[in-house]
């Protein structure tokens, strides 16, 4: 595996669904793999799960970890091309990221849309210039537009929890006060479609339709508690508007997971991504129950990034 982006990435997902499930319960049999091997973590924006899950992945696996905080520990970046740089940017990332290919083995790169243009967001001009100049293998720990490690989490609780072979499985916009990306949305949907057995409903308000070429495989519902009726894994998610773009189109509380909405379903599970606002996003006594799986689904961050780690390793 050269680069992972997306779960197009993957070859076949069921095998890789199984062997991480497989490292997941043996997590220190391949540490000869990443002897003598650096694994650099550059973030653009925070992270909490994502920095830590990633940096223990490459530490189990027998790797050194470099972290940088590139906004505080670096020069500010140029990522347009053949631009006049004099301006504040001091470094073009085309000569950094060749650089950071100089000194690790593995990168991964953490970068946020910046909602001014949306074509130019979905370009993901940055993370591909770091697969273009590094020469090394590249992870990302979220980009523009998706959010593969995180996903390819998801779908490892899905598959450990769920009660029946194809299960129902809501994907549904809450309210948020700030405007957030697509990205975790896009891919949650992007791997659902993908999985073979999840019956994937993407419920929001009208407006807050995401770019089809991710939820090709999902049905939407406006109605939110139609949406609930019968699910087994509630996964709530605040996302901007896609077409008109980065914009907030409503803040109802109505959309709030509530523990009344989760009588409607089918004793469902309840996922986030984290971080998350109570009482905006999710109500206490939801994200408190025993049916939260907040804390097992950040867990696996640490399994789906060990194991994409694994197979760079061995390519």
């Amino acid at each position: 595996m050269k680069q992972f982006t997306s779960v197009k990435d993957v070859s076949h997902l069921p095998a890789l669904v199984k062997e991480a499930l497989e490292l997941k319960r043996h997590p220190y049999n391949y540490k000869y793999l990443g002897e003598n091997k650096v694994l650099g973590l550059i973030f653009m924006n925070p992270s909490l799960r994502t920095r830590l899950s990633t940096q223990r992945a490459g530490m189990n696996l027998g790797m050194n970890v470099i972290v940088m905080d590139i906004n505080k520990d670096g020069w500010k970046l140029e990522t347009r091309e053949g631009v006049i740089m004099d301006g504040d940017a001091a470094e073009h990332v085309k000569d950094a990221v060749g650089v950071m290919g100089q000194y690790c083995d593995i990168i991964g790169v953490r970068t946020f849309p910046t909602f001014e243009n949306r074509a130019e967001d979905y370009a993901e001009n940055v993370i591909n210039q770091f697969i273009k100049y590094a020469g090394v293998p590249i992870i990302s720990l979220e980009s523009s537009t998706l959010h593969p490690l995180q996903s390819f989490a998801d779908l490892l609780t899905i598959t450990e929890y769920k009660k029946t072979i194809k299960p129902k499985v809501v994907l549904t916009w809450a309210p948020h006060p700030k405007s957030l990306p697509q990205a975790v949305p896009n891919s949650f949907a992007e791997w659902m479609s993908t999985a073979e057995d999840v019956d994937l409903v993407i419920t929001h308000p009208e407006g807050y339709e995401l770019d089809e070429k991710f939820t090709w495989n999902a049905r939407i519902e406006y109605n939110q508690n139609k949406a609930f009726e019968g699910a087994e894994f509630i996964y709530a998610k605040n996302w901007s508007s896609y077409h008109q773009y980065g914009q907030i189109l409503s803040k109802d509380r109505s959309w709030t997971v509530s523990a009344d909405k989760m009588k409607l379903t089918n004793d469902a599970y309840f996922m986030h991504c984290l971080p998350v606002r109570r009482n905006v996003v999710v109500n206490d006594d939801v994200i408190d129950s025993p049916n939260s799986l907040i804390i097992k689904q950040a867990a696996n961050r640490l399994w789906s990034a060990q194991t994409i780690l694994k197979k760079m390793l061995e390519g």
